[in-house]
């Protein structure tokens, strides 16, 4: 299903609904089923229990149904088309060498055929559960271990620390103006080289925005579209970011 096919249903809005990362957790719950198996000296062999996989990941599911106590959970899963791709080519370019578990794909539509789930060719899980969470009246709860989802206003439970809560306008735009200088490079995009953590957060001070970033970019030799650049890779997509009747991306543009 589309954003608009969610974002226009009313009976989905009414309800508590868990907004689940799962790119990341079909990869994990499959990944951890990987065998090794030597059948001679120099003959090896890979194989995947899609059976076990699955069934790891609908009990981790219901754990979290179970938890808070909710009926309603979507599947945000990533389209085919990155919107950021068009941005900036090398994004997550590094990533086509990486290999998928065995059997992801079909994981991937057993799930589909299996949850509720909502799916944009243009968007990553990140920007679904991101427009999703922040949606007028939205009654959610993001699961996602990734930190870039600490840049949305929502409530975020991160399962691998036990850990719910939820995140203000300023923190996360905060967040998301420390990613934009620091990069990342899991997906791809270097950020204001040689800008670390600690020096992200001097840069920004206690009441800083986009002009002190626009600043450092341009005091390390770089221009104010190279750090508007930075800034949109970094952005995981808000209601606001979302043109419904179009179904594209709103660029962020400064005020």
């Amino acid at each position: 299903m589309t954003l608009q096919n969610f974002l226009t249903n009313e009976k989905w809005a009414q309800k508590m609904s868990l907004l689940i990362d799962a790119d990341l957790y079909l990869f994990r719950a499959l990944i951890a089923t990987e065998e090794e198996v030597e059948w001679t000296t120099d003959c090896w062999s890979l194989y995947s229990d899609v059976a076990a996989a699955k069934e790891s990941f609908n009990a981790q599911v219901e754990r979290w149904k179970q938890k808070f106590e909710v009926d309603s959970v979507v599947m945000c899963i990533t389209g085919d088309k990155n919107f950021r791709k068009s941005l900036d080519p090398e994004y997550k370019s590094h990533r086509k060498k990486s290999r998928k578990p065995l059997g992801y794909s079909a994981f991937v539509e057993w799930c589909k055929e299996s949850y509720a789930y909502c799916c944009e060719p243009t968007l990553e899980a990140d920007d679904v559960m991101g427009i999703l969470a922040t949606a007028p009246d939205s009654k959610t709860i993001i699961v996602s271990d990734d930190k870039d989802m600490l840049t949305i206003p929502a409530n975020l439970y991160r399962p691998q620390r036990e850990e719910l809560g939820m995140s203000s306008k300023e923190t996360a735009d905060r967040t998301w103006l420390l990613q934009t200088m620091v990069g990342d490079s899991a997906d791809g995009f270097p950020g204001l080289p040689r800008v670390g953590p600690v020096t992200a957060e001097k840069i920004l001070g206690r009441d800083g925005g986009w002009s002190q970033v626009v600043q450092a970019f341009q005091k390390g030799g770089f221009s104010v579209d190279d750090a508007l650049l930075q800034a949109r890779l970094a952005r995981i997509l808000r209601y606001t970011d979302w043109n419904q009747e179009t179904a594209e991306v709103r660029l962020w543009e400064p005020a």
